[in-house]
């Protein structure tokens, strides 16, 4: 987990600052296609920046949750802190309906298209890590009834508003809240679920993606490679295979 703290000082419902007695977590998503979280907090060069001014840190906000998960500045994800875990947040609904915001944590995930794995693994194990870690803060069993639910499921139990997060977006990866809950107890137990074959192509993919959208770290030298006939030039920080070793090896021969 990467958690970093940029509390949402200027939002109404911090100014409040109603204490909240924790008996549960309360998992969301944004419901909207943007991954970053710079989206809601104002930012910073870690967390990027909201250039847009519709950040949550601002008077008339009518929402609040205590943590955001998703992509920071350079892609990478991890979670921030908007609100001090004991103070009540504004996560399920404003009146009886969201009852829920009485009794549970709540933190949002930054929803993408729903169509990728490899963000979705990566949001999956950031979430289940950080309601692992509010487990164990407030000595909480996340296996205990209603210890540890969605936000579709806090509408079934009349805690909070008439939401689909996250049960619209976990199964499409094969994933329950059931699941979700399971990995928690697994983490607190320290048995990290174990990687699947595929999981870790998706993440090797993943990786070889972020490695192809670096710039050169030495674009003067590559420059000069390039002009030797030496390499084409793209992609410079991506892993090199054997056979383009062996051509990159040949050209440098006939030099």
């Amino acid at each position: 987990m990467r958690l970093r703290q940029q509390y949402l000082t200027r939002n109404d419902c911090f100014q409040a600052a109603r204490p909240l007695q924790v008996q549960g977590v309360m998992v969301h998503s944004t419901g909207a296609d943007n991954p970053r979280v710079c989206r809601y907090v104002p930012g910073d060069e870690e967390l990027g920046r909201n250039t847009a001014g519709n950040h949550w840190d601002q008077p008339g906000i009518t929402k609040c949750v205590h943590a955001f998960i998703g992509k920071f500045a350079g892609g990478e994800v991890g979670t921030v802190q908007t609100l001090p875990w004991e103070v009540r947040g504004w996560h399920c609904a404003r009146g009886q309906k969201g009852s829920g915001n009485n009794t549970h944590i709540g933190f949002e995930i930054c929803e993408d298209s729903l169509s990728d794995p490899a963000y979705f693994a990566k949001i999956y194990q950031e979430a289940a890590e950080l309601t692992a870690y509010l487990c164990k803060e407030f000595g909480l069993d996340p296996l205990a009834d209603g210890a540890v639910i969605c936000h579709q499921e806090g509408y079934q139990r009349g805690i909070a508003s008439n939401h689909g997060d996250v049960l619209h977006w976990f199964p499409k990866f094969g994933k329950t809240m059931d699941d979700f809950r399971g990995q928690v107890s697994q983490l607190m137990k320290g048995e990290d679920e174990e990687v699947t074959y595929e999981q870790w192509k998706e993440f090797m993919e993943q990786y070889r993606k972020e490695l192809r959208e670096l710039p050169a770290g030495m674009p003067e030298l590559l420059a000069d490679a390039k002009a030797m006939g030496l390499t084409d030039g793209f992609r410079p920080r991506d892993l090199v295979t054997r056979e383009e070793a062996a051509v990159m090896a040949r050209a440098a021969a006939k030099q």
